[in-house]
């Protein structure tokens, strides 16, 4: 692949990254007393032009 693609996707990674982080943090926050609980955390990856419906699962931890 290029650079110009290489550069371009991990811009984007880096974004959802950061940004999904900050929401999880801010969600966290708000539900207060999350001490204990495990969450069930998905992650639906589209994108627009390509046939490509990418799923990740997992769990996060309260703290």
């Amino acid at each position: 692949m290029s650079d110009d693609f290489n550069m371009s996707m991990r811009k984007f990674l880096k974004q959802v990254g950061v940004t999904s982080q900050q929401a999880i943090e801010d969600a966290m926050r708000e539900a207060g007393d999350t001490a204990g609980k495990t969450f069930e955390a998905k992650v639906v990856l589209t994108v627009d032009g390509l046939d490509l419906e990418h799923v990740v699962t997992g769990k996060i931890k309260g703290a």
